[in-house]
């Protein structure tokens, strides 16, 4: 009621209504009328605790402010202007120089070899890690010793004195035959000088030396399958071959691929190591470079620009192959560099507000 209506009822006298009878039983009582404030019959009852909508459309959204992560970003920044400035202008780096060898073709027929090295190397390795897995987790005691020792033994010892060993194998056996043991039957027999050469010394080193740290790669990632697939898998009747191949193979590349990608990269820079062979890969060769022009630092550059080179295509390749091997285990992919780049330029591009107007 307004206030006019309260001083108009206020100042006129009502007259007294006749008093009501008191009501029968059986018959209802009238319904008494609601106070003034409650909700009426035809609109719902709010629960208790709960407010009105409110429209947010008109609100004015402010942005976190993080002083912190723009102090660090500075301090960062500072820190690689500043690297970049001093190799752009100290002239002892002799850029000119870099680039003159850096597509020489003695270094580039030295990178060759390097990659050559990595390819067969890796490769065998693998798959001799791969068998050695195998037998670390076979119920044979046997095969699990000989597996166990080839591990200890080669991940014992440096890999320097491995190459020295293998090329030096001729002073231990002079030849090399294939035959029947303990008997006189010789199917093949040469020198072990003619067949350990240096390119054979420099692999079988790299090899077994690479197998013994796949196999323990391989063995952790076959081991962190869930045990219950397998026994789902045999109980379903699914052969032993099909259950390796096609349920627990799939699951441990997951687990294998990173760290088997860090020891590719490993390996390719390991092989710098056969330059105490005398063999022409990139590093020995860019040390014959310098020693005669002696220029090393430009030529030490070449031969780390190469390396990075190297490593950042197979860094590339790594992501992709964890990528496919991620889909059964992330509801979402993760986003390609070029997806990024788009999302970036998708949420930061500058929005036109002349047509809300």
């Amino acid at each position: 009621m307004s206030s006019a209506a309260t001083r108009t009822s206020q100042s006129t006298p009502e007259a007294p209504s006749p008093p009501e009878a008191p009501p029968t039983p059986g018959t209802p009582s009238p319904t008494a009328a609601p106070a003034a404030g409650a909700p009426s019959s035809a609109e719902p009852a709010r629960p208790a605790g709960l407010r009105a909508a409110v429209d947010y459309a008109d609100y004015r959204l402010v942005p976190a402010r993080r002083p912190w992560r723009w102090v660090g970003t500075v301090l960062v920044a500072l820190g690689v202007a500043a690297v970049v400035w001093s190799l752009a202008t100290n002239p002892r780096w002799e850029w000119s120089v870099v680039a003159q060898w850096f597509t020489a073709k003695s270094v580039v027929n030295g990178l060759l070899e390097t990659l050559k090295l990595t390819a067969i190397s890796g490769a065998l390795g693998f798959i001799l890690g791969f068998i050695l897995a195998l037998m670390r987790l076979s119920a044979s005691p046997l095969l699990v010793s000989v597996s166990w020792t080839f591990s200890w033994i080669f991940r014992s010892t440096p890999l320097l004195v491995q190459m020295l060993l293998w090329y030096n194998l001729g002073y231990l056996y002079e030849k090399i035959s294939l035959g029947l043991p303990f008997t006189d039957i010789r199917f093949f027999e040469a020198q072990t000088t003619t067949l350990i050469s240096q390119f054979a010394a420099a692999v079988l080193g790299l090899t077994l030396n690479q197998a013994a740290y796949s196999a323990e790669i391989i063995r952790g990632g076959i081991l962190s399958v869930d045990q219950g697939q397998l026994e789902a898998a045999a109980a379903l009747g699914i052969p032993a071959w099909r259950r390796s191949t096609r349920i627990v193979l799939p699951q441990a590349m997951r687990a294998i691929l990173p760290t088997a990608f860090n020891e590719i990269i490993g390996l390719v820079k390991g092989t710098s190591i056969v330059y105490v062979l005398a063999y022409s890969e990139l590093f020995y060769t860019v040390q014959v470079i310098y020693n005669r022009t002696q220029q090393v630092l430009p030529l030490l550059l070449v031969a780390t620009l190469w390396y990075v080179v190297i490593t950042s295509v197979l860094s590339v390749f790594q992501y992709y192959i964890e990528r496919h091997y991620s889909k059964g285990a992330v509801r979402t992919l993760p986003l390609t560099p070029l997806q990024k780049a788009r999302k970036f330029f998708a949420t930061h591009a500058p929005v036109n507000t002349a047509g809300r107007k």
